[in-house]
């Protein structure tokens, strides 16, 4: 922006104008302390990795007061188990979780409609209490439960497995990944 007429200026003084910054003679290279060398680590309870999975806690609010639920199990409970099944899924297909994503999570619980009891007292056993955050552990064996080939399943194909399989049989693996004895 131009000085007004009455701003005096020095004589010898250049006008200013746009100087990029100095050259640097040797590359930039990420060199912090924790950074990773190699891919991202896999392993049971180290979860899935995927871009804006908060936004799940978002989608999830949807879902409050339609949850059909049984004695004894809690909704928060419910949807913290399943937004952990949500952003596994989501970042099994490279993406940010959408909508989808918990359709599917409770599809696979049978949240979304009258259960079979055996898939009641399934899911009692793994989702009671794990909506507090000091429950991550078991919120990642929710996730580690549900197999990624069930996940990758197109949704409507998903719930007609789910239909004719009322105790999820089809769906999810009686033990997590890297658990030698379900509890």
């Amino acid at each position: 922006m131009a000085a007004p007429e009455y701003v005096p200026k020095r004589k010898d003084e250049k006008p200013r104008s746009y100087e990029s910054p100095p050259w640097r003679a040797e590359p930039w290279l990420a060199e912090r302390p924790a950074e990773l060398h190699g891919p991202q680590p896999k392993g049971p309870r180290l979860g899935y990795q995927g871009p804006d999975q908060g936004y799940a806690l978002k989608l999830a609010r949807r879902f409050e007061g339609k949850l059909v639920l049984t004695p004894g199990e809690d909704e928060a409970d419910a949807i913290a188990g399943c937004v952990a099944i949500a952003t596994k899924r989501a970042s099994l297909l490279g993406r940010a979780p959408v909508i989808h994503d918990l359709t599917v999570a409770f599809t696979i619980w049978g949240f979304l409609e009258e259960a079979d009891p055996e898939l009641v007292r399934l899911r009692k056993r793994y989702f009671e209490g794990i909506a507090q955050p000091h429950h991550y552990s078991e919120r990642r064996r929710v996730a580690d439960v549900v197999p990624a080939s069930t996940l990758l399943l197109p949704p409507d194909e998903l719930r007609r497995i789910a239909e004719s399989d009322p105790r999820r049989e089809k769906l999810l693996r009686r033990r997590p990944a890297g658990e030698a004895n379900a509890a």
